[in-house]
């Protein structure tokens, strides 16, 4: 006996319908009123009207039929509508289930780890974990975590302010410069860490600067590899001035020849349109401009 055919489970979730026109349907087949249907879809009559004409016509079936002032279903739209019912509630629920939590979890905020170590960790001290609506899940990471597909909440980035389809709060702008442990000998202070991401920076800093000399570089992946270089007296770091307060300001760092180079560009949190509006957001967003100083965004 030959085993019988299974559709392709791939070919069997492609539709080859109006998903429009088929919510449509179910809302009509559930209320039996085109006028209560278009209400609930926050659409007008006659596109709900459109949508069903189309539907039938891609069918080749009567889904509905008129019964004095009321709408009925035909044999064809009994059929169908269960399914489509049970359908769309399992979207809705999932959909449900997915925007509670969310409003619920912590706010996912994805940083650079450089930015994450040596701004952000010094000030945690001050940041309200005991409020409710504060909670944070903070994840650091050198790939851009993409917002509009849900991998992080909001973010905190690095660049010019412009990200398209994106909103950009302006937090600090950077000023460049050596720094090294206090007290490194001299024949360290002609080795330096520079981050992959920072050579032209570096070597508009050593234009600006005028005669600095040669240094011998080491290229490391990030500012924060560079500033732990420094810090543990293994050589000098270009980095921002920002990045390098908190460890300055504790006398693990110094300023080597004080020639702070400003440059364009700079921090910003970042998140969605429809993020925007949330509390925690809200909440994260009125503590990170606090701690950042920031009063007006720059022109």
């Amino acid at each position: 006996m030959v085993a019988p055919q299974l559709p392709d489970p791939a070919v069997t979730r492609r539709i080859p319908l109006s998903l429009n026109a088929l919510h449509a349907f179910e809302a009509v087949s559930r209320l039996l009123s085109i006028r209560d249907a278009a209400a609930e879809l926050a659409v007008t009559p006659s596109a709900v009207s459109h949508q069903l004409r189309g539907l039938e016509e891609a069918l080749g079936v009567e889904l509905l039929q008129r019964a004095g002032n009321r709408l009925a279903l035909t044999p064809a739209g009994a059929a169908l509508a269960p399914e489509l019912a049970e359908g769309f509630g399992r979207i809705a629920s999932a959909v449900g289930r997915l925007q509670h939590d969310r409003r619920r979890g912590p706010l996912r905020l994805s940083m650079l780890p450089t930015f994450a170590v040596h701004w952000l960790s010094p000030r945690l001290v001050r940041y309200p974990f005991e409020k409710q609506g504060f909670e944070l899940l903070i994840s650091s990471t050198q790939a851009m975590a993409d917002l509009a597909a849900g991998e992080a909440d909001a973010a905190i980035r690095h660049g010019g302010g412009e990200w398209p389809g994106l909103r950009a709060d302006f937090l600090f702008g950077e000023t460049l410069d050596l720094f090294a442990t206090p007290g490194l000998v001299s024949a360290r202070r002609r080795h330096l860490f520079l981050s992959q991401h920072r050579q032209a920076d570096f070597a508009r800093w050593r234009q600006a600067a005028g005669d600095v000399g040669d240094y011998a570089c080491t290229i490391v992946e990030s500012t924060g590899l560079a500033l732990r270089a420094a810090i543990d007296g293994a050589g000098l770091a270009f980095a921002g001035a920002e990045m390098a307060a908190a460890e300055v300001a504790a006398g693990r760092l110094e300023p080597v020849l004080d020639r702070p180079l400003a440059v364009a560009g700079g921090y910003y949190l970042v998140y969605t349109e429809a993020l925007s509006r949330d509390r925690r957001l809200a909440n994260i967003r009125r503590w990170l401009l606090g701690e950042a100083g920031v009063t007006s965004r720059p022109s």
